[in-house]
């Protein structure tokens, strides 16, 4: 198990706080995989911080002003990368050490980053016999929140500052765009899509809620399996997903995910992570399907963190991720239970699955 030692924290420098958010809206055209009408894109990359520094802040500041987090305190929180980089950036702003618990399938470029703004990365080396890496990182955590004193740990997973963080991101939508009918967002903590859904809809009552996880995601009602796509989906159940506003979710394989991002690399200029892969994927299709409809999607960050996983011919080859066999359109069920999703699959029956009424076993079926 790696760990560095903590970097302290000498003063607050709140005027990085000026630098979170006002990130462009580009329109989107390149084929995805065919061609459509074209969709809105929030490029959250382009912030200091990234999208979830938003999340980060907001968490942070509600910590500090209900007094669970004392002025200096380390904050601990299990990562991914992406809210690590939000944190590691509130916390230079807040004056606030980070301890971040990743583990072995975190990028040594994500490494190198997060230990370059400071943080302490511990790294857990195998994953859990249930839950896999996020439960292995959940459990050192909390052996971690015993060691530091007066530690905090923001939960991103169920912490409703995480979604109250993404009010600026609905705020400045609404400001770029005249009207929309359907949003798309990937969904991992369910912290965006929750935080944003609400002031959108008093906008815009009819607004289309499209929530796209990642194969081997249990956050909609499937079976957690080992996930090579990493930033959406989860092998836990997220209380912040708010699952009573979504219309419909898609699951989304890796090889779908690379093939988008790379025809956005090629077409667009602008691409990114699995996130943004499989959300343009989805947000292109909704545009075809709806025709007239306007679609806006978000990219939660840029490409540079993958260059040696989706943009690398190698790593593809390896883990058998051809984007020419990608699926074209989604394969539609019934509901969450009907079969395991392998690729890509669509379903208009969104449910918690912690309160859903027991359905049928899944079923065996092959994707297109």
């Amino acid at each position: 198990m790696a760990t560095t030692a903590v970097r302290p924290t000498t003063r607050a420098r709140r005027e990085l706080l000026a630098l979170v958010g006002r990130t462009p809206l580009v329109r989107i055209t390149a084929d995805l995989p065919g061609p459509h009408p074209g969709f809105w894109a929030k490029l959250e990359g382009l912030a200091a911080g990234g999208m979830k520094a938003r999340a980060a802040v907001s968490m942070l500041l509600g910590a500090r002003e209900r007094g669970e987090l004392l002025p200096g305190a380390p904050v601990v929180e299990s990562t991914s990368g992406t809210l690590g980089i939000g944190l590691a950036f509130a916390g230079q702003a807040l004056g606030h050490p980070v301890v971040l618990v990743g583990d072995r399938e975190l990028e040594p470029s994500m490494r190198q980053l997060l230990r370059t703004h400071g943080v302490r990365l511990d790294i857990v080396d195998r994953p859990a016999a249930q839950g896999g890496w996020q439960a292995a990182r959940l459990a050192r955590l909390h052996e971690l929140l015993a060691e530091l004193p007066d530690a905090y740990w923001p939960d991103q997973y169920n912490n409703p500052d995480n979604t109250a963080g993404y009010a600026s991101l609905a705020a400045e939508l609404a400001g770029q765009i005249e009207h929309l009918d359907v949003l798309v967002c990937s969904v991992g903590t369910g912290g965006h899509s929750a935080g944003i859904i609400g002031p959108l809809r008093r906008r815009w009552p009819a607004l289309r809620l499209i929530g796209v996880d990642a194969t081997g995601s249990t956050i909609f009602g499937q079976p957690a399996r080992p996930r090579v796509m990493r930033g959406l989906g989860s092998s836990i159940h997220p209380r912040n997903v708010a699952y009573d506003a979504f219309d419909e979710v898609h699951w989304i394989g890796p090889a779908e995910a690379v093939a988008s991002c790379r025809q956005l690399a090629r077409e667009s200029f602008v691409s990114g992570g699995w996130s943004t892969g499989a959300a343009a994927r989805v947000a292109a299709w909704a545009a075809r399907v709806h025709p007239g409809a306007v679609v806006a999607t978000v990219f939660p960050d840029g490409p540079h963190r993958y260059l040696g996983t989706v943009f690398d011919d190698d790593f593809t080859a390896a883990n058998g991720l051809d984007p020419a066999t990608a699926a074209t359109r989604p394969v539609e069920i019934a509901h969450p239970h009907a079969t395991e999703a392998v690729g890509w699959v669509r379903c208009t029956r969104v449910t918690d699955p912690l309160q859903a009424v027991p359905l049928p076993a899944y079923a065996p079926e092959e994707n297109p």
